[in-house]
């Protein structure tokens, strides 16, 4: 690679790199002048004009066997890897500038139990746009993944994004109707040490709740059952296994169906809410502002 360092800046012909990268993969110049749809001659005029570009040799020919040479074998991955960028970044800007797919990420229960429910509105709306809903737990890196907007939870503090705010929510206990039919009493707070109380793993909501009613934290290490994520701990509550604690946006829908009722009038707002976030300079897109628009929406809509 030395002698690569040491030629001009310039960068080699584009041509010349695109013939390289193809024989390299193939070994074959015949099969390279397939796959780019030009003669052989031509590809093999571009390598020759690329080796002379690099002053160094990158092919071995031998009889009818093609071979790279050491510095070709070092300079190959790092062609290949320019060109993925290339491909990556073509495609990315054409889906942007003309595309009508908008991929939104946000966490599962935030889409199992808010933004599912309520998609088909949009779609009615935009019927041009196509939706494509992602979802993870982490921040969306926007250099890397091919995503338009994040749906998160938190304080709006991300660098090198725009932060809208949406929605917040109130944290309360909820529970089947069936439940407070049941043998066992549910009518202060006091009565939980005598239920199951549902959890999900990552949260500290059962102990915040607690905290605010005056009642000791202990209660919520008695007996209970937890799952991995907040929408089946909704379900679990629903389908009668215990009294779960609800944030807003995950249990509004459920309780106005009558799938779940609150059994005390006690409820804990939290400091943090949910984001609309989009990486700086993309923001405008007409799909993104269409879609910023009926989320603020349908956020402020209560129902």
């Amino acid at each position: 690679m030395d002698s690569i360092v040491r030629t001009s800046s310039r960068l080699p012909s584009l041509n010349g790199l695109r013939a390289f990268e193809a024989a390299a993969r193939h070994l074959s110049f015949t099969r390279a002048a397939s796959e780019l749809n030009v003669t052989q001659t031509a590809i093999s005029h571009q390598i020759k004009r690329l080796e002379d570009e690099l002053g160094l040799r990158l092919f071995v020919r031998q009889n009818r066997s093609l071979a790279l040479t050491p510095q070709a074998r070092e300079y190959l991955p790092l062609v290949r890897a320019a060109f993925d960028d290339l491909r990556l970044a073509t495609e990315r800007l054409v889906r942007r500038d003309g595309g009508k797919v908008l991929t939104v990420s946000t966490i599962a229960s935030h889409a199992a139990k808010w933004l599912l429910p309520r998609l088909s509105a949009f779609q009615e709306a935009h019927p041009e746009i196509d939706v494509r809903i992602t979802t993870s737990s982490s921040l969306v890196d926007f250099a890397k993944e091919d995503v338009d907007a994040a749906i998160r939870y938190g304080r709006g503090h991300w660098p090198g994004v725009r932060a809208e705010w949406l929605m917040g929510d109130e944290l309360f206990p909820v529970c089947s109707p069936a439940l407070l039919k049941g043998s066992k009493p549910l009518r202060s707070p006091e009565d939980l040490a005598q239920h199951t109380l549902l959890h999900s793993s990552y949260d500290d909501d059962w102990r915040l709740w607690l905290t605010a009613a005056g009642l000791p934290v202990s209660i919520s290490k008695h007996r209970g059952v937890s799952f991995d994520l907040i929408f089946m701990t909704i379900q679990a509550a629903i389908d009668g296994l215990g009294v779960a604690i609800g944030r807003t946006s995950y249990v509004q829908d459920d309780i106005s169906k009558g799938r779940l009722v609150v059994p005390f009038q006690i409820a804990l707002p939290v400091d943090a809410g949910y984001y609309l976030v989009s990486p700086e300079g993309r923001t405008d897109a007409p799909k993104l502002r269409a879609f910023r628009a009926w989320l603020k929406a349908a956020a402020q809509n209560k129902s």
